[in-house]
């Protein structure tokens, strides 16, 4: 877990375009080993405070890719993580604030990439609570305030503040399950 504080912005309206940008990147370099990038986390939902983090999530059809997926995501500047305990997600690093790599070499906004089976549990709870979060406007300020709060008690433990966020999460995906 990063040693970084944990700081909550007010929604960026840049944030998708941040993700259009960096989807790009990969869906040029990827080509039709994958099935799609989805934007997901706080950032992805209009209106909701986030840490001012984009997490991108790589659709894959199946886990057998995924040592030509590393091969690839390797040469734009990301190692790979393993599943850091979450079955059916493996997560990448970036070598530095320039990955992924293209002909521009610019700095890139800070992100998490993941690389995810289209049935994995893992990938299908991203999809749902940003799902449920879009439609339910009073829940993302529910959950805003709550990342706030945690951020304000929690700001030199990211560990204390992911696990503070654990039980409301928990809540949204019981009561929306159905949709999984």
């Amino acid at each position: 877990m990063s040693t970084k504080p944990v700081i909550i912005e007010k929604y960026n309206y840049n944030w998708p375009a941040i993700f259009n940008g960096l989807a790009l990147i990969l869906k040029d370099h990827l080509g039709s080993l994958i099935i799609d990038i989805e934007h997901v986390g706080s950032t992805s939902v209009p209106g909701l405070a986030a840490k001012p983090i984009i997490d991108l999530d790589i659709v894959i059809h199946s886990m057998t890719i995924l040592p030509e997926i590393i091969d690839k995501l390797s040469e734009l500047g990301y190692y790979h993580e393993g599943n850091l305990g979450v079955e059916g997600r493996e997560a990448f690093g970036r070598i530095d604030n320039k990955v992924p790599y293209n002909q521009e070499n610019s700095i890139k906004s800070e992100h998490h990439l993941y690389v995810c089976h289209k049935e994995s549990e893992a990938y299908l709870r991203h999809l749902l609570f940003r799902d449920v979060l879009r439609r339910y406007p009073d829940l993302a300020k529910e959950y805003a305030e709550l990342k706030k709060e945690l951020a304000t008690l929690y700001k030199d433990n990211r560990k204390a503040y992911t696990e503070g966020k654990t039980q409301f999460i928990n809540r949204i995906m019981e009561k929306y399950k159905t949709n999984l």
